[in-house]
């Protein structure tokens, strides 16, 4: 990078919240995508609006890349700066501006812990729902730029059902509020939901205003385990359709289970041997007898699908431990071997044809897949590892493999991702689900916002 522009944010950000140093640069050379690591021209950490506003103004007027930054810790590599772009890390921007208890919002910066922000809602009776499996570290703004989901997606619904209002900064460094911060909003164009899951290719967030719910009373959890990977998958549209809705409905296949057992070294979870997977089941209220009920009545139904144990939770130390278990299921699966994680979705009704076929094509390609995932909303993370593939299959063909998984995927009615984002990774994917026409309305889009695609190259679009 040109002395000048070093010295320029310098001089506006102070030297202290500049790296230059590759060695330093190491941690936002990458997210938690696999093993890809892009380093990048100068990382930039600035402290407010007009921070970033300036910064992306100097990077319009003079040409310059630039990739947002959050925690790192998403999985389809949204947060790599391809091409020696700038590291923008938000990483300052850390406040709860505000909790509005009167009228049931959170007004936050971008780089706040979601699960910081739910413990402080949750201290004055509220509720922040989305709560992805890295929650104790990822941030609200890449949960916005992704649209994250996590297990209590499946009642309380994903990141942008609670997304009233946000401040961003345009690539050309205007700011701008995206809408208001009401209930209902009939004005014009939604650039609020346009700009949640658009993965840091439009703008950059600065503030959010969140919807808040009042923090449900009470919440069972049912441990379910099946001799069959598809009974399992198979009860899971029958819960609903008998009139229950959980808050939680989480799949585990066997592997899945031994490998994070021991991940966690837990020597106290016992497993079936005739068990080939676990379900997860929350229900959550305000009334302890209704929830009861609904319990009795999942485990009628699970039950005739060949479900050979039932594990009731009656304690909040258990409860901590299954959901432990759940949420470390995509680090333990990646202990294990190089892998590829991918995240379908289909209707729950279709989950069964999925994970057959998945494994149908593994065979076929020869590699071994790990699937859990939020089986309550159909959406299955499939870990393809490595194991005894050649390093020649495993880089020329196995592209063809996962192409046919999203393909199936497809034809069941479902997308290629649920909630990780489409970012590098998957971008050349996208004509799978998308026509060259609905590509095309895409980049117009882009190129409104992002009239000269400095801002996070390299994302979304096929090459």
């Amino acid at each position: 990078m040109k002395l000048s522009h070093v010295n320029f944010f310098k001089n506006l950000l102070g030297e202290d919240f500049i790296i230059v140093d590759k060695e330093e640069q190491f941690p936002y050379s990458h997210d938690e995508t696999e093993d890809l690591s892009f380093y990048p021209s100068i990382v930039l950490k600035p402290k407010n609006t007009e921070h970033v506003s300036k910064i992306l103004k100097y990077c319009f007027d003079n040409d310059l890349k630039i990739t947002p930054q959050g925690a790192r810790t998403g999985l389809s590599g949204g947060a790599l700066p391809v091409g020696k772009s700038i590291a923008l890390s938000l990483e300052r921007f850390n406040r709860i501006i505000n909790i509005d208890e009167d009228n049931l919002q959170v007004t936050v910066e971008p780089s706040v812990i979601v699960q910081v922000l739910q413990d402080a809602v949750e201290s004055k009776g509220l509720f922040y729902p989305p709560d992805p499996a890295s929650k104790g570290s990822c941030f609200i703004g890449g949960n916005l730029a992704e649209n994250s989901g996590g297990p209590k997606a499946v009642k309380y619904g994903v990141t942008a059902d609670y997304v009233l209002n946000l401040e961003i900064v345009l690539p050309n460094g205007d700011v701008i509020w995206t809408g208001a911060n009401t209930l209902k909003n009939a004005t014009g164009y939604n650039l609020t939901q346009l700009m949640v899951g658009s993965e840091g290719t439009l703008g950059v967030i600065t503030k959010a205003v969140l919807k808040l719910i009042p923090l449900p009373k009470f919440n069972k959890l049912l441990l379910v385990s099946f001799s069959s990977s598809e009974k399992a998958c198979e009860s899971v549209s029958e819960i609903f359709k008998v009139g229950i809705i959980p808050s939680g409905l989480e799949f585990m296949e066997r592997d899945a289970v031994i490998y994070t057992a021991s991940f966690i070294n837990d020597q106290t979870i016992i497993i079936n041997d005739n068990m080939q997977a676990q379900l997860l089941i929350e229900v959550d209220g305000d009334y302890e007898e209704v929830l009861m009920n609904e319990c009795e009545i999942i485990m009628e139904v699970v039950e005739r699908f060949e479900a050979i144990e039932v594990l009731f939770a009656d304690s909040q130390s258990q409860k901590d431990k299954l959901w432990e278990l759940r949420r470390k299921v995509g680090e333990a699966v990646k202990s294990q071997t190089i892998y590829k994680e991918e995240d379908t979705v289909v209707p729950r009704f279709e989950l069964p044809k999925l994970i057959v076929g998945v494994k149908k094509i593994g065979d076929r390609f020869g590699f071994k897949s790990i699937c859990y995932g939020h089986a309550g909303d159909g959406n299955l993370h499939i870990n393809i590892l490595k194991g005894d593939m050649t390093d020649q299959k495993w880089e020329n063909e196995l592209s063809e493999g996962i192409r046919e998984i999203f393909e199936l995927t497809v034809k069941l009615g479902g997308t290629i991702s649920g909630e990780h984002g489409i970012g590098f990774i998957q971008k050349n994917y996208m004509d799978i689900p998308f026509s060259n026409i609905q590509l095309d309305l895409m980049k117009s889009i882009k190129e409104v916002f992002d009239a000269k695609g400095i801002l996070n190259p390299g994302k979304i679009f096929p090459d």
